[in-house]
């Protein structure tokens, strides 16, 4: 019982922080990368790459997490291990968006530089 409760709680929790996440950041991205690149068309087509790539790393992610889900038979349980699962995926996506403004600075700089 503890187990379901755990699945759904993590699945509505991370399901809206997923989408919220890429939404600010797909309506972010645009003015950014317009600033980088200033090529509309270009802009647009890498931001939609951006979000799909997003969407579906984290979709694997959570799927692979519920296959390695421990098996939970307490409350305190419950929360400790949902919170965990939740925590990482947070630093997850926290890492991969600035990795992603890193790589695009930097290709900024070197299309600059030639």
């Amino acid at each position: 019982m503890f187990n379901i409760v755990s699945y759904l709680l993590f699945l509505s929790v991370s399901s809206y922080i997923i989408i919220d996440v890429g939404r600010r950041c797909y309506n972010a991205g645009k003015h950014y990368l317009n600033y980088l690149i200033h090529d509309a068309d270009l802009c647009l087509t890498i931001n939609r790459i951006l979000l799909a790539c997003y969407y579906l790393i984290n979709l694997g992610y959570i799927a692979l997490n519920l296959t390695h889900w421990e098996k939970v038979d307490s409350i305190e349980k419950m929360l400790s291990v949902t919170a965990v699962r939740i925590g990482y995926i947070t630093l997850i996506l926290c890492v991969l968006h600035f990795m992603n403004i890193f790589a695009l600075y930097f290709l900024r700089k070197n299309l600059t530089i030639k």
